[in-house]
């Protein structure tokens, strides 16, 4: 039916319908947790949760992906939603980059991918604790420009939280209606991120990045930037990062396997419509540079 289309077109429509269909289930639990975040999640509640000492709440952050885990398709929502309910920057932050890698199906299929080996799924929870503390760490105590843009600052959802809770059948209610628009507010920026994506794959010369492979620096960056455009979900990244093993080595397949479900085209649509700019680019510079040194030194 579309044989009058060139071959890249085709594959580029293949590769973006996979990369969609893949995330939309993420995004669409990413957006009912926001839901439910905004539903029952107060500021009072935080307070009580977290401990006042910035260190020990960027901690708290960090092991909270495990037993709260998340898709990196779907955690800008719950970071937003944590941020707009009084959850500390630093906090939801370092739950951010690690959400998506302690995740317990993340670690098995990690395990299972690379031989029913716990080497690689150790490293790569390690390396996101790393990110995490330095990430959290550069939040609380350096970082002076602002994060959230305004407008959701604002924009509070006075209309749910105004709402007396009555019963169950309400907060479920509250919690779809909520879930729903974020999904189509999100959805769109998942749909650009995916069409980027499937171009950058089938138009970026691959091939040329595979064979950079000289040096151990140079392997990392080119993982990195694999990472970056094939925007994998990270429950099936590890399968492909075991494949480029041979190729690679260790040291660029751990960065690989630690950058990409913190920052990846979708992701990154996704953080450009609820942070500012700048704090995007220097946070995913300083991701890059942590994850390049800790890839160097293991």
């Amino acid at each position: 039916m579309f044989n009058f289309l060139p071959h890249s077109v085709l594959q580029m429509s293949t590769i973006f319908l996979s990369i969609v269909i893949e995330a939309i289930p993420f995004v669409l639990l990413g957006c009912l947790i926001s839901g439910a975040l905004q539903v029952y999640l107060t500021p009072e509640r935080v307070q009580k949760i977290l401990p006042n000492n910035k260190f020990l709440a960027i901690l708290v952050g960090s092991f909270l992906g495990f037993f709260f885990p998340s898709c990196e398709c779907g955690i800008v929502p719950i970071v937003t939603q944590f941020m707009r309910k009084g959850v500390p920057e630093h906090t939801a932050f370092a739950f951010m980059v690690t959400a998506p890698i302690i995740n317990p199906i993340v670690l098995f299929s990690t395990y299972i991918a690379f031989g029913n080996s716990m080497k690689f799924a150790f490293l790569r929870a390690l390396g996101s604790f790393i990110v995490a503390l330095i990430i959290g760490s550069w939040i609380a105590y350096f970082n002076r420009s602002p994060i959230l843009k305004s407008e959701l600052c604002e924009h509070s959802d006075h209309h749910v939280e105004n709402k007396i809770r009555k019963n169950l059948k309400n907060n479920i209610w509250s919690v779809l209606i909520h879930g729903i628009d974020e999904f189509f507010d999100t959805g769109r920026y998942l749909i650009i991120g995916a069409l980027i994506a499937s171009g950058m794959q089938v138009f970026l010369p691959t091939q040329f990045m595979l064979q950079l492979t000289s040096s151990k620096i140079v392997g990392i960056l080119v993982m990195l930037v694999l990472a970056f455009t094939m925007s994998l979900c990270s429950e099936a990244d590890a399968f492909v990062g075991s494949s480029l093993l041979s190729l690679f080595g260790t040291n660029a397949i751990v960065a690989f396997l630690v950058f990409g479900p913190m920052v990846d085209i979708k992701n990154l649509m996704m953080m450009k419509r609820s942070f500012h700019g700048k704090f995007i680019l220097q946070l995913i510079a300083l991701i890059s540079v942590v994850v390049t040194i800790y890839a160097l030194v293991i």
